[in-house]
């Protein structure tokens, strides 16, 4: 695969609200990096601020990194992300310098294309934490790497190792990194010690079709973890993989439960689908859920929402939303399917047709501030990432882009 490097030129988003955090803990984290799918406390919402929504006109950096849909985690000023050769019939996990885009490292192995109505190749996303990188291919192969080197410190072949059937269009999960533990979803749910490999635990139950990434919560002062899978959500407890709750059922066509669920405090989570399922905000109660509301007004496909100022934001198909939390919508703009961060109280949205748009987070209206076209060709689904006033963004044909957004005073 070849890499293509052009040095030309997001920053780091925003604390999550008090709403958001009291009831669901989250790493309480000060860094402006983006370690890991949803970013540092996994909800989708970057911390830090001070840059611009009008970017500059030229790209920083551009890279070709193989067809996919991973998008980048960002970690000690460098960058991780992963792509997929057609031709070569392997995946490949780069490392590049995070502000001028040169190539560290990378690491290949193989893998099929696994194209299925549409192009194929990689899915999830590099996980980082103490100076390990932790990968899932969508067939079970599990990874960790050096950070450094991009060194194979040990690996794990869970699909072989499980019996794993893959879901139609692959296992989509992202690691989940906490302190010393690293999770992995593959339809059953193991965690191993991130520095040795070593097992920790595994659920007694494969709960199947492992598109969404799970979330750390806090129930009942217990550290848990939400899982949305094929059959619906439940909590499990972190430290032993045993369930907390039943499941509560949310039925899918061909299964595809595909966003991460969204905790938005006291003990409530929103969970959306599409293919024409919809949404419904649950409330854990006891050993089981609640149904407080379910319509079809948010049908999250692909990309999940954020929950911002008590507030929802995230794409219902094709169309940008925002619901307050009794489901109601407050505004709507049809942008294609697509991706959306939150950053310093900005969405920053990444349209299928590659089109940036940097508008307010506010229920009153939609009110857009910038739109830029960033990449072209294939679609993009991926979701943009926000670090320092750069913004990264991907198509699923493999071109990635560095834009720059740092405000004049600190591009200097």
């Amino acid at each position: 695969m070849r890499h293509l490097l052009l040095t030309l030129a997001v920053l780091a988003p925003l604390a999550a609200s008090q709403d958001r955090k009291s009831p669901t803990t989250r790493a309480d984290s000060q860094t402006a990096d983006w370690p890991q799918w949803r970013g540092p406390d996994r909800d989708g919402v970057a911390k830090g601020g001070g840059w611009s929504a009008e970017g500059r006109e030229e790209a920083l950096w551009k890279a070709e990194i193989g067809i996919g849909y991973s998008t980048v985690s960002i970690a000690d000023g460098r960058l991780y992300t992963m792509g997929h050769d057609k031709d070569a019939e392997q995946d490949t996990v780069f490392c590049f310098d995070a502000l001028t885009g040169e190539e560290i490292w990378r690491h290949e192995f193989a893998a099929d294309t696994l194209a299925k109505m549409h192009i194929g190749g990689t899915l999830s996303t590099p996980s980082v934490g103490a100076g390990l990188v932790f990968v899932q291919g969508r067939f079970g192969k599990f990874l960790c790497l050096d950070a450094k080197t991009g060194k194979v410190r040990w690996s794990k072949d869970l699909g072989e190792k499980y019996k794993v059937k893959v879901p139609t269009w692959g296992l989509a999960s992202s690691p989940l990194v906490l302190d010393d533990m690293v999770i992995a979803n593959i339809g059953r749910l193991v965690a191993y010690a991130a520095k040795t490999g070593k097992r920790i635990w595994k659920t007694a139950k494969d709960y199947g079709f492992a598109y969404s990434t799970p979330v750390d919560v806090t129930y009942r002062k217990k550290a848990c973890l939400a899982v949305f899978n094929g059959v619906g959500l439940l909590l499990l407890d972190k430290k032993n993989g045993k369930p907390v709750t039943s499941t509560f059922k949310w039925k899918t066509r061909y299964d595809v439960n595909a966003a991460s669920p969204v905790p938005v405090g006291n003990d409530r989570f929103f969970i959306s689908s599409g293919y024409g399922k919809g949404c419904a905000l649950v409330a854990a109660r006891g050993k089981g859920f609640k149904l407080l509301w379910e319509n079809k007004e948010m049908r999250n496909h692909m990309s999940g929402c954020v929950f911002f100022d008590k507030h929802l934001y995230g794409f219902d198909e094709s169309t940008v939303k925002c619901l307050d939390l009794e489901g109601e919508v407050k505004w709507s703009r049809r942008l294609g399917k697509g991706a959306l961060v939150i950053a310093d109280g900005k969405l920053v949205v990444l349209s299928q047709r590659g089109k940036l748009v940097i508008a307010k987070a506010t229920p009153e209206e939609f009110s857009g501030i910038s739109s830029t076209q960033v990449v072209s060709g294939g679609v993009c689904w991926t979701t943009p990432v926000v670090w320092r006033g750069l913004i990264y963004c991907r198509n699923s044909l493999g071109d990635l882009v560095c834009r720059d957004h740092r405000s004049t005073k600190r591009a200097r």
